[in-house]
């Protein structure tokens, strides 16, 4: 492999991923005008119940995958193929426990009964993520990222032509209806990828009867991976589902309004996370390069190169996180305006923007603590900042301060899980 695949893979990833954080632009800015305050309401409300499903569906199996291809051990279509087996039973328990459960999620944990159908309709789009993510993983594994920047520019651009010729029509007839379409709209999307990715597969490479049948061993080695990784973002994203239980039904303890906790829990998360984020497709890239490339250099012993790619990694991070942060503080207001018509979450992001910089290092240390073979701590990490985050929430909640107590408790967030994790990063390797 060449000296300068790393930052070659990493530029493509980044030139790919400000394209469609451009069309993502124009996704999110029509998307919120389209919905309304109604429809982003709805949709912000069920949210974290869709990235706890997708991080179920998904089962970390890009980064399982891309660190096993990587490793060179095993032929990539068996392990697509293996991998494949095991989704197929497990989206039929994963589905059925969607379906059976959306009623008591609306009702008595989101205390939202009108988001029912949105829940049934996040269970029809789940199969299509995952078989979307054994993709993925194949070919960052491979080194081969043109192919996921070609699937996601692809879907965005089907997705911008949807929200502006038939997603209006939609919303027309019925605003909850639309809010159905927009979410369905991830399985068409993930649909189009699926076949972008087939057309980058070897040609070469012949398929026999024996090579659909699963292997046990692959699995195994799929899931050793996987299962650390994928109950560290379980933990995450249970806290991120639980978020807007706890904050709703103490804020109505505290005599809130239940149209205040919607408007405001919007502004918080539609608004004001979602720019402070927005940047984040940079560090994304990287990460995607960064877990194949710790592999590799862990499993040959290269002390030097494994070091070099950490030091890397985090100070791109690092310089990422403290423009963007810098650009947003400052010019929050006009951003705001120009991009949602709006000035809701000015004054959440005037607190959190300042700790951002330290919410950049988060994914790629813990893509490093996994890559390296210590899943197991970055999910303790993970668990702990969600343990702090949830009391902390709790807590405050019922101080009277609004959403302020959620901005209070992310932050704390923030520090505790970076804090933790470089320390563990220092010490293993």
């Amino acid at each position: 492999m060449k000296k300068d695949t790393f930052k070659t893979s990493i530029l493509i990833l980044l030139i790919g991923g400000f394209l469609t954080k451009i069309f993502g632009f124009i996704i999110r800015i029509y998307s919120t005008r389209i919905l309304g305050t109604e429809g982003i309401s709805y949709l912000t409300i069920v949210t974290p119940t869709y990235s706890l499903f997708i991080t179920l569906s998904t089962f970390s199996l890009p980064i399982s995958i891309s660190k096993l291809i990587s490793e060179g051990k095993t032929r990539g279509k068996h392990i697509v193929f293996s991998t494949a087996f095991f989704l197929i039973f497990f989206h039929l328990a994963l589905i059925l426990l969607v379906l059976s459960s959306s009623s008591f999620i609306a009702i008595n944990l989101l205390k939202q009964p009108k988001v029912t159908p949105l829940i049934i309709a996040m269970a029809a789009t789940l199969p299509f993520i995952s078989l979307t993510s054994i993709l993925k993983g194949y070919f960052l594994g491979k080194m081969r990222v043109s192919p996921n920047v070609i699937s996601n520019i692809f879907e965005q651009l089907f997705r911008i032509l949807f929200i502006l010729i038939a997603l209006p029509i939609i919303v027309h007839q019925n605003v909850m209806l639309g809010v159905i379409a927009y979410i369905l709209l991830n399985a068409i999307t993930e649909i189009i990828s699926v076949c972008t990715f087939i057309c980058f597969l070897p040609r070469h490479v012949k398929i026999h009867k024996e090579d659909l049948r699963p292997q046990k061993n692959i699995i195994s080695s799929i899931l050793n991976t996987s299962i650390p990784s994928v109950s560290s973002r379980l933990v995450g994203n249970i806290g991120f589902f639980l978020e807007p239980i706890i904050l709703t039904n103490a804020l109505l303890y505290c005599g809130y309004s239940n149209a205040y906790i919607l408007e405001q829990y919007a502004a918080y998360n539609a608004y004001a996370i979602t720019l402070l984020t927005m940047p984040s497709f940079f560090v994304g890239a990287i990460c995607q390069v960064l877990v194949p490339e710790v592999s590799k250099f862990k499993a040959t012993h290269n002390e030097t190169m494994l070091k070099r790619r950490i030091r890397q990694a985090l100070s791109y991070s690092f310089m990422i996180g403290l423009i963007s942060s810098i650009i947003i503080f400052i010019f929050r207001d006009p951003l705001l305006a120009t991009l949602y018509k709006t000035n809701l979450g000015s004054d959440y992001i005037f607190i959190l923007a300042p700790f951002f910089v330290l919410f950049y290092l988060e994914a790629p240390l813990s893509s490093i603590l996994e890559a390296s073979g210590n899943a197991k701590q970055s999910f303790k990490i993970t668990l702990f900042g969600v343990i702090l985050k949830l009391i902390t929430l709790s807590i405050l909640s019922l101080c009277k301060i609004g959403l302020y107590s959620l901005v209070f408790s992310e932050i704390i967030n923030i520090i505790f899980v970076v804090s933790y994790s470089l320390k563990s990063v220092k010490k293993r390797l």
